[in-house]
């Protein structure tokens, strides 16, 4: 029974997350003459997960933003567009096109649940292996700082005025993006911005506006469902491009980093003679109240993709039900209604992830950043030049400010609130296709607007990522600059390697 208790309570825990740094082991003989051309590095790589069907689920949620599907709901959509002209004034064509684009909505809601899921675990663990590494450089350069000034200078171990001829070989260029990438880049700032999201809510009052012009008819609801409807496909398979398309961008600047830094820890490891494992590091798991933890449980439901399963178990009922309602337009209505319900509380859920997983994310890199600024300082070589964000404009900060009231946990809990609220409404009309339509159209209009601050939010995230992960590949230049200006102390046959470790380093590092 217990053990039942405790999977039931596992979903929804943001356990603590370790990592380590792949030991780079120097030669018996701590031969100076180390590979150059970075074959002796070790790269990054996203972790690999142990069980089969999460493999088989990353790779869907890979393909669902990709290229192809990016490029095959565009067509879909403009196909839609096309066809709409001749059968645009049918309420059948209206019904079944917002069914349609209410399922591919939700599907992709489920997807976007569980990529952030991913992403947030993949950026923690590459924070800690950073972290791992630093603990270890840090021992060794306060090693060699120490010899230096002892009887190791005797024997060799100096540093030289002659400046690195080397260094510059370890130095690449950071991936550049492609034409469609830049493209797309250039678009997510255009659909992202307080512009685009107040021009999204004129449009809607505009629509208010002419309702009693259409006598506020089954059919003036009708359009606007499916026009949300399209552009909330439309966004959904965009975001999962961009952020699909950025986080392998991401990936390859890591992959730089780790290379140089693993080149640094290889050559303070020949100076030093230091053969100790790097460190575990262990982020702790963060602190949450218990709203905030409902809402991480539901994210893990979701994440598994199980809120897809139960769709398709509705589908097959609303379907075996459709004798018996005639297949009337409320049949048809009500696969949306659920569709649109559902999807409406993960873009709450979405929100409120991207907010709170980012923020954990920078933290530990911040972490990173502080302590390779006192590794410097240690060492006594000055800080590249830092590559800061422009300063916000007044849009940016209105933007901001919108992120962090549509992502705070009771945000989402207000959502649950309108949800029960328009099922109360829509239960007051016996769910006739008026009652519906209310559970179809304010949640779609209310997504979309979620999925472009989610727009927003992520660009955001991306550009202060991208010029921090600069920042820390600069300061591994330095470091590897000053290291290779150290002559290496060559041990003779019949000595040791060093093992007396400050016992104010240990293997497995904590943080509060």
């Amino acid at each position: 029974m217990e053990r039942i208790l405790d999977s039931l309570r596992k979903p929804g825990a943001k356990g603590e997350i370790k990592a380590t740094a792949p030991t780079q082991r120097a030669s018996p003989r701590l031969d100076h003459q180390i590979q150059g051309d970075g074959s002796d590095s070790v790269g990054y790589t996203v972790p690999v997960k142990a069980r089969m069907l999460d493999r088989a689920l990353d790779r869907v949620v890979r393909f669902s933003g990709s290229e192809a599907i990016f490029f095959v709901i565009t067509s879909g959509l403009l196909t839609w567009a096309l066809l709409g002209v001749r059968y645009g004034t049918s309420d059948s064509w209206q019904v079944g096109i917002s069914d349609i684009q209410a399922i591919l909505a939700y599907v992709f809601d489920s997807l976007l649940v569980r990529q952030e899921l991913n992403l947030y675990e993949e950026g923690m663990e590459a924070a800690a292996t950073l972290q791992s590494r630093l603990i270890s450089h840090d021992r060794m350069f306060r090693r060699i700082l120490r010899d230096s000034a002892t009887e190791r200078l005797e024997k060799g171990l100096s540093l030289t005025e002659e400046r690195p001829a080397d260094v510059d070989k370890y130095r690449v260029k950071f991936p550049s993006e492609t034409r469609f990438g830049r493209f797309t880049t250039c678009a997510a700032h255009v659909f992202g911005h307080l512009i685009t999201v107040s021009l999204y809510w004129a449009g809607v009052f505009i629509w208010i506006g002419i309702g009693p012009l259409y006598g506020w008819s089954s059919n003036w609801q009708l359009y606007m469902n499916s026009a949300s409807s399209a552009l909330m496909v439309f966004i959904f398979a965009f975001l999962a491009n961009i952020r699909e398309r950025h986080a392998a961008y991401i990936n390859k600047c890591l992959d730089s980093i780790f290379k140089t830094d693993s080149i640094l820890e290889l050559r303070l490891r020949h100076l030093t003679g230091d053969d100790n494992d790097n460190a575990v590091v262990v982020l702790p798991a963060p602190k949450v109240n218990f709203i905030q933890r409902a809402i991480y449980y539901y994210a893990d439901f979701v994440g598994t993709l199980t809120g897809i399963g139960i769709l398709l178990v509705v589908i097959v009922v609303w379907v075996a039900v459709g004798p018996l309602l005639h297949f009337s337009s409320n049949w048809w209505l009500i696969i949306g209604t659920y569709a649109g319900l559902a999807g409406m509380h993960d873009g709450f859920v979405l929100r409120n992830m991207q907010n709170r997983f980012g923020r954990y994310v920078d933290a530990e890199f911040s972490h990173v950043e502080s302590e390779d600024e006192k590794l410097c300082g240690i060492v006594g070589i000055p800080l590249p030049k830092q590559e800061t964000a422009r300063r916000p404009t007044l849009t940016q900060k209105v933007s901001e400010v919108v992120n962090q009231v549509s992502s705070h946990e009771l945000t989402v809990l207000a959502g649950i609130l309108i949800i029960i609220g328009l099922i109360a409404g829509a239960s007051a009309m016996r769910w006739s296709t008026t009652g519906q339509l209310l559970c179809n159209v304010p949640p779609s209009l209310i997504e979309s607007f979620f999925m472009i601050i989610l727009i927003t939010g992520h660009n955001a995230a991306d550009d202060k990522r991208r010029i921090g992960l600069r920042n820390i590949y600069e300061r591994r230049l330095r470091l590897l600059c000053f290291v290779e200006r150290i002559k290496p102390y060559v041990r003779q046959d019949n000595e040791t390697p060093t093992q007396d470790i400050d016992s104010a380093f240990v293997r497995t590092v904590s943080r509060e």
